[in-house]
C-alpha cells in the first residue's frame, strides 16, 4: 500500500509538472511558432494555448514595432568629405514563421544590414544632398531595407537620420560660405535699392522740371529742415543765384542800349538870334 501511495504521489506530480509545461499563454501582441520534432507545425493565436511538451517547441514572436538605434558610421561622401551619420530605423514582425525560419536573429540582421545599408546610400550623394535632402535619403535607406527583410516576414515603416557629424574644417568652410552668402545678398539688396533710388529721383526731377514751384518749395523745405539744427551753416539757393545772374545780365544789357542810344543821337548846336543877343 505504501508503495501505491508513494507511486501515485510520483503520477501526479509528474502530471501537474507536465500540465504546467504544456501550458503556455501567448500575450496579445505575440504569435506562437511551434515545431514539433522539429517540423513546422503550426502558429499559436493570442491566449492559452496547450503543446505536447517534449515533442513540441514553441517560439514566441513579438509583432510590435522595434526601435533599433544606427550606431554613427564613418562615411566619405561622393565628394569625397569624411562625415559621421547615425540614424533610427523602426521595424515589425508580419510573418512570424518567417522570422523564425528564414533567419536565426532579426535584430541583429536589421541592424548590421541596416549599417551597410546607410553607409552605401550616403556615400553616393554629395554632402550638400546629405544635409538639405534627408526626406529622400530616408526613403531610399528604407526601401533597400525593405526589399532585404521581406524574405526575413520583417517590414521596415521608418528610417530617420539622426545626425550628422562632420569635421571642424568642414565646419569652418561651411560658415565661411554662408557668410559670404550672406554678404553677396546684403550688396544686392543694396544695389537694387540704389537703382530703384535712382529711378525715383529721375521721375522726381522731371517732375519738378516741369513744375519749377515744385523746385522751389522743396528748396525752401531743405533750408526749413537745415535750420532745426540752429547751426551756424550759411546755405545760398540756387534759384537765388541764378536770379542775381539774371538781373546782372539784364542791367549789362540795359547799359548797352543806353549806350547805343547815346553814340546815335546828333549834338544840337547853339540858336543865331541867342548868339546875338
Amino acid at each position: 500500500m505504501v508503495w501505491l501511495w508513494i507511486t501515485l504521489i510520483v503520477l501526479g506530480i509528474v502530471a501537474i509538472v507536465l500540465l504546467f509545461m504544456s501550458m503556455k499563454i501567448v500575450k496579445q501582441y505575440e504569435r506562437g511558432v511551434v515545431l514539433r520534432f522539429g517540423r513546422l507545425h503550426g502558429v499559436r493565436e493570442p491566449g492559452i494555448r496547450f503543446i505536447i511538451p517534449i515533442v513540441d517547441v514553441m517560439t514566441k514572436v513579438s509583432l510590435r514595432i522595434v526601435t533599433l538605434p544606427i550606431q554613427s558610421q564613418g562615411i566619405i561622401t561622393k565628394d569625397n568629405v569624411s562625415v559621421g551619420v547615425s540614424a533610427v530605423a523602426y521595424y515589425r514582425v508580419v510573418d512570424a514563421v518567417k522570422s523564425v525560419i528564414a533567419i536565426e536573429n532579426v535584430k541583429s540582421a536589421i541592424d548590421q544590414i541596416a549599417q551597410t545599408t546607410l553607409r552605401k546610400v550616403i556615400g553616393q550623394h554629395h554632402l550638400d544632398e546629405a544635409l538639405s535632402d534627408t526626406a529622400m535619403l530616408n526613403a531610399n535607406i528604407r526601401e533597400i531595407l525593405d526589399v532585404t527583410t521581406v524574405e526575413w516576414g520583417v517590414e521596415v515603416t521608418l528610417v530617420e537620420l539622426k545626425d550628422i557629424l562632420l569635421p571642424d574644417s568642414m565646419k569652418r568652410a561651411m560658415a565661411k560660405q554662408a557668410e559670404a552668402e550672406r554678404e553677396k545678398r546684403a550688396k544686392i539688396i543694396a544695389a537694387e535699392g540704389e537703382a530703384l533710388a535712382a529711378t525715383q529721383l529721375g521721375v522726381a526731377s522731371d517732375t519738378m522740371m516741369s513744375h519749377p514751384l515744385a523746385l522751389q518749395l522743396r528748396t525752401l523745405q531743405t533750408l526749413v529742415e537745415v535750420g532745426v539744427d540752429k547751426n551756424t551753416l550759411v546755405v545760398v539757393p540756387a534759384p537765388l543765384m541764378s536770379s542775381i545772374g539774371e538781373l546782372a545780365n539784364f542791367l549789362d544789357r540795359e547799359s548797352a542800349i543806353a549806350e547805343v542810344r547815346r553814340s546815335t543821337t546828333p549834338s544840337q548846336s547853339p540858336t543865331p538870334g541867342l548868339a546875338g543877343s
